[in-house]
């Protein structure tokens, strides 16, 4: 039992060690042991509570903490941080682990909010960035697309009033179109705002005008063999027959093309025998009666003659088969060959035979025109 006069009883035993009597020397000089177990300074100073020795001190944080270690979440010691103190996940010196979020842990959650929103429509955030609420493109975006140039190329054919979007001229930059709903002209020629394909095609004779051909002859489809988009012709020409064939994706391009309504006239060069009389071109204007009906002529010339052979230029809008043929045979004149040089506006010029080209913009806006589009 511990004697309430611990100063007293350590002046008799002041040169021992170890001894029960804690605290230093009493009136005779002793020294107790400063870390004994029964120290009284430790046991009690004051009522105030006991502080952990340094070899005491704990590291773990959370629920688990006791009061003498650090509060959950405070000091770098808590965060695993210390000096000397475990990181987080490894195991302290009495065995056990600071927490962790494990793998497990982390899927579980995911599943449990995948199965929280499930059934939930998607949210749609607000759109922020600037011109986002409005719809359709750029006016010069569709241009430059179109082959006029440059943005800056394009943005300059709107300053100088060049350009118009559903018959009213567009002044100011950064306009929007809707590329399927609204019509763009430049020049007085409409744009092709959308992705379509047009081709020029020297065809020289012997070449079938299909785009496959299950005997295996040479067809048109072999000249476009490399391109991404399906190509179709617009109208034929006989095999044996040269010049000019048009071939797009644009289908009511192509379908106007082709229809009696609009006219659109063809150009051809042949070649004949003669001599020929002085009033063949108005005979053929005239109208010449084949088994299918009367054919006539727009223009007949005659080009340029050598000997008894003619070359005779004739102009039509009809599309019948074998026409020009046809109507060259009834009047007397067989064709020994036939080249097309023109279909609409689209002429052949020193095109060589065989070669394939893309239509310029103006000459597809004339195309467009030439059928109301």
């Amino acid at each position: 039992m511990r004697s309430s006069s611990g100063r007293n009883s350590s002046g008799n035993n002041g040169g021992s060690r170890g001894g029960n009597s804690g605290g230093r020397g009493g009136s005779s000089g002793g020294r107790g042991n400063y870390r004994g177990a029964g120290n009284s300074r430790d046991d009690n100073q004051g009522g105030r509570p006991k502080k952990p020795r340094p070899e005491e001190r704990r590291y773990d944080v959370g629920p688990g903490a006791t009061q003498s270690g650090p509060k959950s979440g405070r000091g770098a010691s808590a965060r695993g941080g210390a000096k000397g103190g475990p990181r987080q996940g490894q195991a302290t010196g009495r065995g056990r682990t600071a927490p962790g979020t494990s793998r497990e842990y982390e899927a579980r959650a995911e599943e449990r909010n995948r199965e929280r929103y499930a059934g939930k429509k998607d949210v749609k955030l607000p759109k922020t960035f600037p011109g986002a609420e409005q719809e359709g493109e750029r006016l010069q975006k569709i241009l430059a697309r179109a082959g006029y140039g440059s943005r800056r190329a394009c943005e300059e054919l709107i300053e100088q009033a060049r350009v118009e979007v559903n018959g009213e001229i567009v002044l100011e930059q950064g306009k929007r179109v809707d590329p399927e709903k609204d019509e763009v002209k430049v020049d007085g020629l409409t744009v092709a705002t959308q992705s379509y394909q047009f081709f020029s095609l020297n065809k020289p004779a012997g070449v079938v005008s299909t785009m496959e051909d299950p005997d295996g002859r040479q067809c048109l489809g072999d000249y476009v063999t490399n391109r991404e988009t399906r190509l179709f012709h617009v109208g034929r020409l006989d095999t044996e027959t040269e010049g000019v064939i048009l071939l797009t994706n644009h289908g009511e391009l192509a379908h106007r093309l082709t229809h009696p309504k609009y006219g659109v006239k063809k150009t051809y060069l042949a070649a004949i025998v003669g001599p020929i009389p002085r009033d063949l071109g108005k005979k053929l204007k005239d109208g010449i009666q084949l088994e299918d009906g009367y054919a006539r002529a727009d223009h007949f010339r005659v080009v340029e003659q050598t000997g008894k052979n003619y070359l005779v230029e004739v102009t039509l809008h009809e599309g019948r088969k074998h026409i020009v043929r046809r109507m060259l045979a009834e009047a007397g004149f067989p064709v020994e060959k036939l080249v097309r040089t023109s279909f609409g506006p689209i002429t052949l010029g020193d095109q060589k035979s065989g070669w394939l080209r893309r239509l310029s913009n103006t000459e597809v806006g004339m195309l467009m025109q030439e059928v109301d589009l």
